[in-house]
């Protein structure tokens, strides 16, 4: 009988992130690199690092893995790779190559589930047009997968989180709860149509509402993954040295997501560590979904709001001058 992946993990996907009080205050103890060329590193707490190469040509890296968040070897697979290559697009850049990193206990799940994963990571990154290169395994009880992602950016278009402006448009591009409902499948208590349209959300590119906001004029993006919405606008708002407002009742749900959240089997140890987090910076109400962590989640890009709609999305709130990184939700 097939083991589930599900039931191997402590954590599921982006919900198995460090918590963002402890990991932050680590990073920022870290030394920072002098080399000039160095456009974006750890400071602004962005989806990748940049370097530039000439004057039009700059290098995104980033890296990105996790649990498995589906028991289905395949799906998992093509979620953690287009939730790797998102950290690219979220700088508005362009994913070339990458590399497959595998945690993989292979003696209890055999070759050919790691084979799935691999088959389901390979298809994305080939969707997208990435080449993947190689990579890297070892022996681990708990099985991980996601990849290493090398891609290319324009330093004139390059969209960070220090680029927000007050009075700018938040536009989010993807429905939020996909924590929730994995999290009330793992228990028994999702539907099958609601985990599928969970699925289909994250297995979902950025590649075009990336490039959708550069053609807008956008300065400032995110990807919204394990901090969940309020824990990445956070990051954002404090690098742009903005506060922001969430209109909560604009917020974007998959089927299923406030239902599991408010029954209780959507509610994940992840997503109580970041309404905690949340809490010390958050005014108005903490919808749970507001602080949900989602794998491989929609962009939430700032920009002029006369050009919001030019982005495919959901114009969520907005940013304003106030004290960084304070965020109201009404």
């Amino acid at each position: 009988m097939a083991v589930p992946l599900t039931s191997l993990s402590h954590g599921a996907g982006c919900g198995c992130k460090l918590p963002p009080a402890a990991l932050h205050g680590l990073i920022a103890a870290l030394p920072r690199s002098a080399d000039p060329a160095v456009l974006v590193g750890s400071a602004g707490a962005d989806d990748a690092g940049v370097y530039l190469l000439r004057e039009d040509l700059a290098l995104v890296q980033t890296v990105d893995f996790f649990t498995p968040i589906v028991d289905d070897a395949y799906a998992f697979g093509r979620i953690a790779a287009a939730n790797a290559l998102s950290d690219v697009w979220a700088m508005g850049g362009e994913p070339v190559t990458a590399l497959n990193l595998v945690a993989f206990p292979l003696e209890h799940l055999g070759i050919e589930v790691l084979g799935e994963i691999l088959r389901g990571g390979g298809d994305a990154a080939a969707a997208a047009g990435v080449a993947v290169l190689g990579g890297h395994s070892i022996d681990d009880p708990e099985p991980k997968y996601g990849m290493a992602v090398t891609g290319t950016v324009d330093p004139a278009a390059m969209l960070v989180n220090a680029g927000g402006r007050a009075g700018d448009a938040l536009v989010l591009t993807k429905p939020l709860g996909a924590g929730a409902v994995v999290s009330a499948a793992k228990r028994g208590a999702a539907s099958a149509e609601d985990l599928a349209s969970a699925v289909a959300v994250m297995s979902a590119f950025n590649r075009e509402a990336a490039r959708a906001a550069v053609r807008a004029g956008a300065l400032c993006a995110t990807d919204v993954t394990g901090f969940g919405l309020l824990g990445h606008l956070y990051e954002l708002a404090l690098a742009s040295g903005v506060a922001a407002e969430i209109l909560a009742d604009a917020i974007p749900a998959l089927p299923g997501a406030r239902a599991a959240l408010s029954g209780g089997a959507g509610v994940s140890g992840g997503g109580r560590r970041n309404a905690e987090y949340a809490a010390g910076f958050v005014s108005g109400v903490l919808d749970p979904l507001l602080t949900d962590p989602m794998t491989s989640g929609g962009l939430l890009v700032a920009l002029p709001e006369e050009r919001a709609a030019e982005v495919p999305g959901v114009v969520v709130g907005r940013l304003v001058a106030g004290e960084p990184g304070r965020i109201v939700v009404r």
